[in-house]
């Protein structure tokens, strides 16, 4: 069973519609007893970095959240729910993330003339290889929506980047943590079986 983590984050639906697809066996839930129960957790996002943390706060979410990763569960974050798993965010400075993973959050750079917010779909390269894009090709292309990227402090967790103007740490592998910048559930068949790959863990 994977547990969805409902801090009324927005991109929920598309993420039950990918899972209902795959044929998972998933709840949305945010009742501590059955985050605990659950094998595996996604935790989505879409938003303010702020805004996210003190809706997590407000449910009593946060220190649970963080005992169970620490325990060894495994955790899938997307988008925002990526951005949080990290310290802390430019968009809202002074707001601690769920301190999961060493770095930061950075806004795009306007120095390059690109749009911002990035919307759209990009490339990525896999530098390394990770449970997570097991059997995907290099120079896949997947779905973002977003205005700032992590910077991960360690390099060796980065399991797919992508270039925007800026660097992007686009993917993300450490233990049993696992996260995508982009939104899987929405980046056709390529995000399916990234998601496929997370399920089957």
């Amino acid at each position: 069973m994977i547990a969805i983590i409902d801090y009324d984050a927005g991109n929920m639906k598309s993420v039950q519609k990918a899972l209902d697809y795959l044929g998972a066996d998933y709840t949305v839930t945010r009742d501590v007893e059955k985050l605990r129960a659950a094998d595996k957790l996604i935790l989505p996002g879409v938003g303010a970095f702020g805004d996210a943390m003190n809706a997590l706060n407000s449910f009593g979410l946060t220190g649970e959240i963080k005992n169970l990763v620490k325990s060894g569960k495994p955790i899938l974050g997307i988008c925002l729910g990526m951005q949080i798993l990290f310290e802390q965010s430019e968009e809202t400075p002074g707001v601690e993330g769920l301190s999961l993973l060493p770095g930061r959050v950075v806004r795009f750079s306007d120095s390059y003339g690109l749009k911002i917010p990035q919307i759209g779909w990009n490339s990525i390269h896999l530098p390394r290889e990770s449970k997570l894009f097991a059997g995907i090709k290099e120079d896949s292309y997947v779905y973002f929506v977003h205005s700032y990227y992590v910077k991960a402090a360690d390099e060796n967790i980065v399991a797919a980047d992508c270039e925007y103007g800026d660097h992007v740490h686009a993917a993300v592998e450490s233990g049993n943590i696992y996260a995508c910048q982009f939104h899987p559930e929405k980046s056709s068949d390529v995000g399916l079986a990234i998601l496929k790959n997370y399920i089957d863990l």
